[in-house]
């Protein structure tokens, strides 16, 4: 059963139009779903969030469709943020207890090591940059609230880097989604767009180790 649910989530680009047709405007709701839980819990960073946004945002361009982007947009950046925040409680109340040897098979230790080290490289920006990661993006919420983050600065960087997020991807999809090369070569898009998440954490490193020398001499 897990591995049908799995496969019908990494299948996402065919199940979807067929779940719009069945359901039509109540996919918004799945849709938030999605979205609450791989950023709020910590347990759940394979769903592929920036995949289901660009598809979102590309089916929302075709008129035979009900969803509509600026809709998406709204609804997924509360799913994105709130999320964020339900994942950062959890990390600020019962982070000690998740991160220990119980808890490795669920919450892998190499993932959460890989988010400290971004939170601790990048500071309170990770909040932001880390919305542009797989994996990442789901557990430097977690990490923020293990490490006692104040909420106030952690609710900015949230509330910033949600919005962003969410509104570059269905966008994304919304205008460039729906060309027949685009169409053409899906899988193939999705992994570019993974790799184009990546990209400003990696501009962000190399600015700052730019400016290190610097700032040293």
């Amino acid at each position: 059963m897990i591995t049908a649910l799995l496969a019908s989530i990494f299948n996402i680009h065919h199940l979807l139009p067929i779940l719009i047709s069945q359901y039509g405007a109540w996919v918004y709701v799945g849709l938030f779903a999605v979205i609450f839980i791989e950023t709020g819990l910590v347990v759940f960073p394979f769903l592929p969030g920036d995949s289901l946004l660009f598809l979102s945002g590309s089916l929302a361009a075709m008129a035979s469709h009900p969803l509509n982007h600026l809709v998406l947009i709204g609804l997924l950046s509360l799913a994105a943020i709130a999320g964020d925040s339900v994942n950062f409680e959890i990390g600020h109340r019962f982070g000690h207890r998740l991160t220990s040897p119980r808890w490795q098979r669920v919450i892998k230790p190499q993932h959460l090591a890989s988010a400290q080290r971004f939170f601790k490289k990048h500071g309170n920006s990770a909040i932001f940059l880390g919305r542009f990661m797989p994996i990442i993006r789901t557990l430097i919420p977690f990490t923020a609230g293990v490490s006692k983050m104040p909420y106030r600065k952690f609710i900015l960087y949230n509330i910033l880097g949600g919005v962003a997020w969410v509104a570059i991807a269905i966008l994304s999809g919304y205008f460039f989604g729906n060309i027949p090369v685009v169409q053409a070569h899906f899988e193939l898009i999705m992994i570019a767009i993974v790799v184009v998440s990546i990209l400003p954490a990696a501009i962000a490193t190399l600015v700052k180790n730019r400016k290190g020398p610097n700032l040293n001499a």
